[in-house]
């Protein structure tokens, strides 16, 4: 009998951040999508609260498999397929994600920043690098895109800490500073974080703002204007929530933004973005020589 994907968690109207906006051009919008789908499917499959790690890790395999042609069974899969034949792309980035997913089926802890940053470079990186490959972008702006996606994945561990515990036994809270603090995971069972549980978090979310720092080159790297605009948005929304995460306590706390503050915030990051590519534009102008 063959595997069925559960029904997705959300859609891409419930992330945190954009995924293929309006401002993507429709050129790549359904490339993009395809790969979104295909990621949501195989993460829901990792987080499946039923599902033995060995189930998981079948169904995985399974997207692998459909992804290379040798089978059809994971209907999000065949999209994605078809997409990367047509713009001849690889599905190095889609494989990369799907270790990712391997790791969440049988990997409950990570015992450091490092780990984490490991975990980081399949889970988050491989959605920029596809992006900016879809775009025909260089390989030059994937260290700034590596750096901003993992900070994205970061502030949502930091947001979704007490639900990924409660959920599905899972911390991605490094346990080192955990145990620094004095503090097993049992500590994210309480209602707010004790002081020295709050300093670390908060040195979670600087390291994360660190990040986001490196990750802001990324708009004035990208040629295409649209994706120059998607990426100022993103950079602009990770500054605030990770300003946020510094600023108060998860475990107390929702830290997120209202859709008042998202797109208050997203006009913020559209006027960045307009600013950077006037600024990239004036600064070739003057380096024309004709």
């Amino acid at each position: 009998m063959s595997f069925v994907p559960p029904q997705p968690s959300k859609t891409h109207k419930d992330e945190n951040f954009p995924v293929a906006s309006v401002l993507i051009a429709p050129a790549h919008r359904a490339t993009i999508m395809a790969f979104y789908r295909f990621a949501r499917s195989a993460d829901d499959v990792a987080d499946d609260p039923v599902l033995t790690a060995k189930e998981k890790l079948f169904a995985l395999d399974d997207f692998e498999s459909t992804l290379k042609g040798r089978t059809d069974v994971i209907s999000d899969a065949v999209p994605l397929r078809l997409a990367l034949a047509e713009h001849n792309l690889s599905p190095h980035h889609a494989l990369d994600l799907l270790q990712a997913f391997r790791m969440d089926a049988v990997k409950k802890r990570y015992e450091s920043w490092d780990e984490l940053m490991l975990y980081c470079a399949y889970s988050a990186a491989p959605v920029g690098r596809f992006v900016l490959d879809v775009h025909g972008e260089s390989e030059a702006t994937w260290p700034a895109s590596d750096a901003l996606c993992a900070a994205l994945q970061v502030i949502n561990h930091l947001q979704d800490c007490v639900a990924d515990y409660h959920n599905i036994d899972r911390v991605y809270i490094p346990l080192d500073g955990l145990t620094e603090a004095g503090f097993g995971v049992e500590a994210l069972d309480l209602p707010a974080a004790p002081p020295a549980l709050r300093v670390y978090l908060k040195s979670l979310a600087e390291k994360t703002k660190a990040l986001v720092v490196q990750g802001a080159a990324l708009p004035g790297q990208v040629r295409d204007f649209r994706l120059c605009l998607e990426t100022a948005i993103i950079v602009k929304l990770a500054e605030t929530l990770t300003q946020r995460l510094i600023a108060h306590d998860p475990l107390s706390e929702p830290v997120r933004l209202t859709k008042p503050g998202f797109l208050i915030w997203t006009l913020a990051g559209l006027a960045s973005g307009l600013k950077t590519f006037a600024r990239r534009k004036l600064q070739s102008a003057e380096g024309d020589p004709s």
